[in-house]
């Protein structure tokens, strides 16, 4: 995407915008501002700081600094910066420093067409440092640290790229991608990277998320690399045709990959995850969350622990969980706490196969719900090795029917055992 504006750039010190000036700019920057949009000209910052707040981007503005060295610092309350009903506004090479000042918000971009945000650092904002809505346009190679809330949120986009970014530090979510009402988003969040994602706020699992998509359908989460992350790496509610493809998870406190309630068609595909309380869990089968893959992820060390605010008796220590249409295949896991994988929640499954995965050093290797009611599944050509209590255990709620359905599999024709290797 390129910026509008093509002529020489103009000097926002023309304007009698001044780098370490003591006063407030607000006023300088706004006309500098609307006279380099009116020539469709890029207004230029010096390096320095500029003591700012509640500056409005004019349509078609372009603003750019000495990347590294032009500090815009809130003067007051936020929003430091705003965009509203503008297209083709194009921010590059700036700080953006919310000096720990009071405010929901501190760059609040609306009903933006061909918005481009690079290159730019975001620091010490107290509530959310990004905001978008109605957004259509890219997020690129921007980093955001010590946020008191939300790193970066998007809410109704419209065809939004959030890329190459680094968050470091925030203090109830990485990147949200929201909706109103459940419908078609198709954001593409990719190639970030994201360290020390908190749930300052608490709850139980609405913050303290790397990625968090709420009623966003479409959307891919893509080649991010998350390390120390509160709650989930990625997080989809009632996101249907969500993919999380590629991304390399460590040191999660809850579910790392987490596709729950109302969801169709859901991709979670070659990821990483070491250190989880659960790596995998597709669920909410009662709330309607069905028709998933599961294919060629490598979980490691899931772990016997659950996060504050959530209820003790919910699940730890499985590699993957998965409830209804769903197949999962290819998959290796290692050292899980409770099972490798668990198929089913009491009644709560229907046509799952779990197929060509491996299993190893988990007390139970694949375990598969026989309660009244449960539907069907197929487990087959599986490797299980270092299962203390059940290679392949039936499940009726949380107490043991069998552990062995290989060998009790006539007791149980909902589940096909077939070419399990089994040790």
């Amino acid at each position: 995407m390129t910026a509008t504006a093509h002529a020489a750039p103009l000097d926002a010190a023309q304007f009698g915008v001044r780098a370490n000036a003591p006063g407030d700019q607000s006023a300088a920057l706004q006309r500098a501002l609307e006279q380099a949009a009116q020539r469709r000209q890029t207004l230029t910052l010096a390096a320095g700081q500029y003591r700012v707040a509640g500056v409005t981007v004019p349509p078609g503005a372009s603003l750019t600094g000495a990347r590294g060295a032009t500090r815009l610092v809130l003067a007051s309350s936020g929003p430091l910066l705003s965009v509203r009903n503008a297209p083709d506004v194009s921010l590059t090479d700036l700080v953006f420093d919310g000096a720990g000042a009071r405010g929901d918000t501190l760059i609040d971009i609306a009903s933006a067409r061909r918005f481009r945000f690079a290159d730019c650092q975001i620091m010490r904002a107290a509530g959310v440092a990004l905001k978008l809505t109605q957004v259509e346009g890219r997020v690129t190679g921007n980093t955001v640290g010590d946020t008191g809330d939300i790193a970066i949120h998007s809410l109704d986009a419209r065809g939004l790229v959030i890329s190459g970014n680094t968050i470091l530090g925030a203090g109830n979510g990485g990147i949200n991608v929201w909706r109103s009402e459940k419908g078609v988003d198709g954001t593409i969040v990719s190639d970030n990277r994201f360290e020390k994602i908190a749930a300052r706020s608490g709850g139980s699992g609405q913050n303290g998320n790397a990625v968090n998509v709420y009623r966003a359908g479409n959307v891919v989460v893509r080649g991010n690399r998350i390390r120390d992350a509160a709650f989930s790496a990625v997080r989809g509610n009632a996101a249907s045709g969500l993919q999380i493809i590629g991304n390399s998870c460590a040191g999660i406190g809850e579910v790392a990959l987490y596709v729950e309630f109302d969801f169709e068609g859901t991709v979670v595909s070659g990821n990483t995850v070491d250190d989880a309380a659960i790596g995998v869990a597709v669920t909410n089968f009662k709330e309607g969350g069905r028709l998933a893959v599961v294919q060629g992820n490598v979980l490691r060390n899931i772990a016997r622990r659950r996060p504050a605010g959530t209820d003790p008796n919910d699940g730890w220590g499985i590699g993957i969980g998965v409830e209804a249409d769903t197949a999962v295949t290819g998959n290796v896991i290692e050292g899980a706490a409770m099972a490798g994988i668990a198929v089913g929640a009491g009644d709560y499954l229907r046509d799952v196969t779990v197929t060509g995965n491996v299993v190893r050093n988990a007390p139970a290797g694949i375990m598969v719900s026989v309660t009244p009611g449960a539907g069907a599944a197929v487990i087959s050509g599986n490797r299980v090795s270092g299962a203390s209590r059940g290679a392949i255990v039936g499940m009726a709620w949380d107490k043991v029917a069998s552990s062995d359905l290989a060998r009790d599999a006539a007791q149980f024709p909902k589940v096909t055992l077939s070419g399990n290797s089994l040790r």
